[in-house]
């Protein structure tokens, strides 16, 4: 009897094909399991509510702040109950910042991390050199670059708000840790003023512009030499993929606060409750999510792994001009952002008010009040 399942991920080279990669190879050794992987866009990764897919599909490719509603409504798998400790242990270890950590909501391991990332910043080696320009090394440096024409990173509502806690952590406030306001008025007049700032000297197209956006831009054409702060693909870093390379690196310094702490994001191997195949579901999770598969043939199939193994192994950074052991210290001090049952309320609507304000201007207290009254209807509000 053939054993089926059905998995869904998201539409790009890295969380398309190395699913397909190890479903493939699992097969292989395994005759009677069938593996098929769905798609859909990176828009609908970041919206589409778990729910509606683990009705539909066995094995799902999530965002870690899922994990709270998913533990709320027990709609995934607590893989606890089926992985051993040692190999729970294991991944705690290695992980890339706190992407195992992400995953895990009152004791529940709704996924393992298979993906890591977080903002980087990223350039074109070859403007760079061609023009003898030294890397901006702090904030000052941005935005003189940025007034030059020559700055780009992702402007759309999520990632305006991943820019905003950026921000915010980085200099000395951690939002959302109070349960009636965001962030104090005065860190959050000071970071929408910073991001407008920045967003005045760069082409207004970056707000319409998601990261995969930036890179395919900055791989094709000539005129964005710097991206500052984008979540990182480092497809981009490898030889065959784009027109020109990317080379990704740590991001600035800001006042006397240090690097940016971004935040942390990437993807998660997770198991419908539903799963009707449950123990070969766990079997094709563990081998997905191991180290050796992690920074071989997950890798090589346009994978960014989320094992450290990876991260650290050579012969994967020699492949990538040195992506991962580059951006390392920026994933190990990124932020871990809320997960909280309804947090998404908040976060599919927060990023449009400081989207608009970075486009439009206005009252930046109007804004900061907004987004306290977003954000308090979601620490009341019923789970969607």
């Amino acid at each position: 009897m053939t054993i089926r399942l059905k998995g869904i991920t998201w539409n790009h080279t890295r969380g398309y094909v190395p699913v397909v990669a190890t479903a493939q190879r699992f097969m292989e050794t395994h005759p009677n399991v069938e593996i098929t992987w769905e798609k859909r866009s990176l828009q609908q990764f970041a919206d589409e509510p778990i729910h509606k897919l683990a009705e539909r599909y066995d094995l799902l490719i999530i965002d870690h702040p899922w994990a709270g509603f998913a533990y709320s409504k027990n709609i995934l798998v607590n893989l606890t109950n089926y992985l051993s400790e040692s190999y729970l242990a294991d991944q705690a270890i290695h992980s890339v910042g706190k992407s195992h950590e992400s995953y895990c909501f009152n004791g529940c391991q709704t996924a393992l991390a298979v993906d890591a990332a977080a903002p980087i910043a990223s350039y074109r080696p070859d403007l760079f050199e061609k023009e003898g320009r030294s890397l901006p090394q702090t904030w000052e440096d941005v935005l003189t670059l940025a007034k030059e024409n020559k700055v780009a990173f992702a402007g759309i509502p999520i990632n305006s708000l991943m820019d905003f806690y950026m921000l915010c952590v980085t200099q000395g406030e951690e939002p959302c840790l109070h349960d009636d306001y965001v962030v104090s008025e005065e860190m959050g007049l000071q970071v929408l003023e910073q991001l407008r700032e920045l967003v005045s000297y760069c082409r207004k197209d970056i707000l319409d512009w998601d990261p995969i956006s930036v890179y395919e831009a900055m791989s094709t054409q000539n005129d964005i030499y710097y991206c500052p702060f984008a979540y990182g693909y480092s497809n981009y870093s490898r030889a065959g993929y784009a027109n020109y390379l990317i080379k990704a690196t740590d991001m600035v310094s800001i006042g006397s606060f240090g690097k940016l702490r971004s935040t942390i994001g990437g993807t998660g191997i997770a198991i419908s409750n539903q799963c009707k195949q449950l123990k070969t579901a766990v079997d094709y999770v563990q081998y997905t999510a191991s180290p050796e598969v992690q920074k071989t043939l997950l890798f090589e199939s346009g994978g960014q792994p989320g094992h450290r193994a990876a991260w650290e192994d050579e012969t994967v950074n020699e492949r990538s001009l040195h992506f991962f052991k580059d951006t390392l210290e920026a994933l190990d001090r990124s932020y871990l952002r809320p997960r909280y049952p309804n947090y998404f309320h908040f976060q599919d609507h927060a990023g449009d008010y400081i989207r608009d304000y970075n486009r439009f201007g206005g009252n930046p207290r109007q804004v900061l009040a907004k987004l306290n009254q977003l954000y308090r209807e979601s620490k009341q509000g019923e789970c969607r």
